[in-house]
């Protein structure tokens, strides 16, 4: 049976505990008297080809006053923890890949970490969507300013974005004509350093941009669909959009039927998918969100669905 958990995060002196997902599952694994370890990706290091960190046993409460208090401090191997939950947000840069060599080491010696360390550096959630084109609208990754002005002739209406970021974070709409056009693509590319994608605006958007939360690769049954704020084209929540829960539809299924397979097949444990109208936009790996809003509005326990998910895989395989 697991006493013990890891969770690696951003500071948790600075969440929102109304809307954090990664303070649910803390919640969820404290009503299961497991002792939680928190860390933060500074306290982690190798030494030789063992992975350690310096943890702080946590103990947390639904308290927007105190939510969290600090116990025991210890340094100790990564692999001395059953399972680990790696929940640090973007952005998705080299600093966040080399923890990921960390975390698979301390995997190599039994922890089971969520998601599958291979996967975070792998399937990234922009670039992931492109494996299901029967799911994703046309879509465009370059870094060559000449291909994005090809796309935005040929779709007349765009979307812009940076293939590591999160949040609505320089998502740009863009249409024929558009005056920033030029300095829109220099700043996202960098002037033609970086890479970014391009996807045929979506109308539906002004309906949601619906999160789907899959545990294990089955969809959770409902979706938040994150409507816009008016005059805003981004849905995200950190972007001002409001957040309303809603029943998966059938395309929505057959999305996530679609998704599911392959993210078992990689290890990616939890998920989440956005979807706007018809059509899949990102696959969330890192470190999806939108469980309390999801639990508060339908009475559900995602977070307990996830962490006995979690339980059940300790010393599978």
């Amino acid at each position: 049976m697991l006493r013990e958990i890891g969770v690696i995060m951003d500071p948790i002196g600075s969440i929102k505990i109304e809307k954090d997902s990664t303070f649910a599952m803390m919640l969820a694994a404290s009503r299961r008297e497991w002792r939680i370890q928190y860390m933060e990706l500074s306290d982690l290091f190798m030494h030789c080809d063992r992975a350690w960190a310096r943890m702080r046993e946590v103990k947390v409460r639904d308290d927007p006053k105190r939510w969290f208090r600090f116990c025991d401090e210890q340094t100790r191997p990564l692999d001395t923890l059953p399972a680990i939950l790696m929940r640090k947000d973007p952005p998705f840069d080299m600093e966040y890949i080399y923890a990921t060599y960390l975390l698979e080491q301390a995997q190599h010696r039994g922890s089971r970490i969520v998601n599958d360390p291979r996967s975070l550096r792998d399937a990234n959630e922009k670039v992931f969507t492109v494996q299901f084109p029967q799911c994703a609208p046309p879509t465009l990754i370059t870094r060559r300013h000449a291909d994005i002005a090809e796309f935005l002739t040929r779709y007349q209406d765009v979307i812009l974005k940076p293939l590591g970021g999160m949040g609505g974070f320089r998502v740009f709409r863009i249409a024929i004509g558009d005056p920033n056009f030029n300095v829109i693509v220099e700043t996202l590319t960098d002037h033609g350093n970086r890479y970014c994608m391009a996807q045929k605006f979506i109308p539906e958007i002004a309906q949601g941009d619906k999160r789907i939360l899959l545990i294990g690769g089955d969809p959770v049954p409902y979706a938040l669909a994150r409507k816009p704020k008016p005059g805003e084209t981004r849905g995200n929540l950190a972007a001002g959009g409001i957040g309303a829960g809603q029943p998966l539809s059938e395309r929505d299924r057959w999305i996530a039927a679609q998704v599911g397979p392959e993210l078992r097949r990689r290890g990616i444990l939890f998920a989440g998918l956005d979807v706007i109208g018809d059509y899949l936009t990102e696959i969330n790996i890192t470190s999806p969100t939108c469980i309390r809003e999801l639990d508060t509005q339908f009475e559900l326990d995602i977070a307990g669905d996830l962490m006995d998910a979690v339980e059940e895989g300790v010393g599978a395989g």
